[in-house]
């Protein structure tokens, strides 16, 4: 559809300051119009959608996923990934660079671009930060940007050499890129598969030290300050530590440019949900003690996390139906972060709505400089959520649009249903019986 007024929902949206009864108008992929209810004034021909009692807000973002393409479709594709991800109300998502081969080239970073991938909503590429991930080279960043890349990380193998750490800050500084590191000092946690703590006592299991991720931020950070480049940006991927979260709140005093993300799995879940050997709950970062769950969500509710981030990584299900040692890190999460968040942060912990949409969002948009995304003023990109903030649902692993079934999250009660997905003017998702009106406005 060229045009679609949206109508008599409640818009949200945190970056332009806006809660407020509003009826938005999109045409060609871009916001034309937002107004009273009724007071449209281009919106004659225009497609319908009915949002009456419901949220209207800007199109979620996630700035870390596993799409798994190029190398293993049969754990996902960028289609069954980015239809996962409409599902759960992202109009965009940030693609890691561990494919196989790993995206560490502009012609990978097309390809992922590419339409024939069939993608129900946009998908920015990340780069590989060294070639082929290895640590040592670093790769071509303004080609990488120049092909769509939004940032670069060696994501599971992270940049353990200083010197290849300080180059990486200072070359993805000149070109505008952000620095994400996976932080885990590799050569403490070799061997281990959970946190270090008395559940992997009890399993049997060699543990992760919470000093291998904190170390490595005190690290990156240390770097940044000794680099003294205001433009240099270092982001902290799913922080899982209260050590971490404290190296990155004094790094924020300290006036440096360092940002961090937290997954739902992490302020929700703690070791002792491995169980008996639970590969569902086997990721990495690891599910840690409850004193760093608990230091996740205080750091959400104030302030120092700057986004929401699901570390979307499917697996097949044989991969996972193996040992506890041998599973692969990895959950599945673009279905489950919608509602997970509006159940906990904001109606269990009373973060306020537009704070947690905010989270989902706008900074998002804002760390990997995504302009025109994360809010719906006008002219901005047509992405937007439509959901029904009261509606409570179970989520059902077996109705994933994901090739994957990886989540312990199978069962629990969300809040916030989500309506329609629309990705630069196009219906990405309708839920059941929420198809567009096709009577004029």
């Amino acid at each position: 559809m060229t045009a679609l007024v949206i109508r008599g929902g409640r818009l949200i949206d945190p970056a332009a300051g806006v809660d407020a009864l509003k009826d938005i108008l999109l045409k060609d992929g871009r916001v034309a119009e937002v107004a009273a209810p009724g007071k449209l004034k281009q919106a004659n021909g225009a497609q319908k959608l009915d949002a009456k009692g419901l949220i209207v807000a800007p199109g979620l973002i996630d700035i870390h996923v596993h799409l798994r393409e190029p190398g293993q479709g049969y754990k996902e594709t960028i289609a069954s990934g980015t239809a996962a991800a409409a599902a759960g109300g992202f109009t965009a998502v940030a693609a890691m660079p561990n494919t196989i081969p790993v995206n560490d080239s502009p012609e990978i970073t097309r390809w992922m671009q590419a339409p024939e991938r069939g993608a129900f909503v946009r998908v920015f590429p990340i780069a590989a930060a060294t070639r082929g991930s290895k640590g040592d080279a670093l790769n071509d960043y303004a080609a990488l940007k120049s092909a769509g890349a939004v940032a670069v990380t060696d994501d599971g193998r992270p940049i353990l050499k200083d010197n290849i750490m300080r180059e990486t800050l200072a070359a993805a500084a000149r070109v505008g890129l952000t620095v994400i590191q996976h932080a885990e000092d590799t050569r403490l946690t070799q061997g281990a598969s959970m946190n270090a703590g008395p559940t992997a006592f009890r399993l049997g299991l060699r543990g992760m030290p919470a000093e291998a991720e904190s170390g490595m931020v005190e690290r990156d950070i240390r770097l940044v300050t000794e680099l003294r480049d205001a433009r240099a940006h270092l982001h902290v991927a799913h922080t899982s530590t209260a050590a971490a979260i404290a190296a990155v709140r004094q790094a924020r005093r300290n006036g440096l440019r360092v940002t961090c993300e937290v997954a739902p799995h992490h302020f929700l879940l703690t070791e002792e949900h491995v169980g008996l050997y639970n590969t569902n709950a086997k990721m990495n970062p690891p599910l840690r003690s409850a004193a760093d769950r608990d230091a996740m969500i205080a750091a959400i509710l104030d302030g120092v996390v700057d986004a929401i981030a699901t570390d979307h990584a499917p697996h097949a299900l044989h991969e996972k139906e193996v040992e506890f040692e041998n599973a692969p890190n990895g959950i599945t999460g673009l279905e489950a972060a919608l509602g997970l968040s509006l159940r906990w942060l904001h109606k269990e912990w009373k973060m306020p709505l537009g704070r947690v949409l905010s989270l989902l969002s706008a900074q998002p948009a804002a760390l990997l400089g995504l302009k025109g995304r994360g809010t719906l003023t006008v002219g901005s990109f047509a992405d937007v959520v439509v959901f029904d903030p009261k509606a409570e649902w179970t989520y059902n692993a077996l109705d994933t649009k994901s090739k994957s079934r990886n989540t312990p999250f199978d069962g629990w009660t969300m809040q916030g249903k989500v309506r329609w997905t629309i990705s630069e003017g196009r219906v990405a998702y309708a839920s059941k019986g929420r198809e567009a009106n096709a009577n004029p406005a």
